[in-house]
């Protein structure tokens, strides 16, 4: 996206303070489940590496901006998350088909004249566009304090 992503003094002492205690929270859980499951190198090494498409997918360009967009509109049609993103038809039809494959967005059509479709996060695309915004305030705020 062209933009960072800034926030105000007052909006990062209300922001920070919340993502700690999920960080927080991530970190206790991750080692109670290491603990009772008695989890070893070799097995979290497995579980990652079956994250790796994920990741894969996720990061190509165009993923992360298309299901930032429908976060912020909640749907949209074709042309318009191509005029928002200023990418062309093809890339844009193809990340599409394939986030929609792998579960991340629906697709609605909607009989005409004239046919109209409309794409939307699923639950799981939500979850993940929200995963990733600790990252992007984290590597924000890293170049802030530099």
């Amino acid at each position: 996206m062209p933009t960072s992503l800034t926030l105000t003094t007052e909006l990062r002492k209300i922001v920070e303070p919340r993502m700690d205690q999920v960080l927080k929270g991530v970190e206790v859980t991750f080692n109670q489940i290491i603990e009772t499951q008695k989890i070893t190198p070799a097995e979290l090494k497995a579980e990652i590496d079956r994250l790796q498409d994920s990741f894969n997918l996720l990061f190509q360009k165009w993923s992360l901006e298309i299901l930032y967009t429908l976060l912020l509109k909640n749907t949209s049609g074709f042309g318009e998350i191509k005029k928002i993103l200023t990418v062309n038809s093809r890339t844009l039809s193809d990340k599409l088909k394939m986030l929609q494959t792998h579960g991340y967005i629906t697709r609605t059509v909607t009989d005409g004249p004239p046919l109209h479709v409309e794409y939307s996060l699923t639950s799981k695309g939500k979850n993940t566009v929200l995963l990733a915004l600790p990252l992007f305030y984290y590597s924000s705020s890293a170049a802030v304090k530099s």
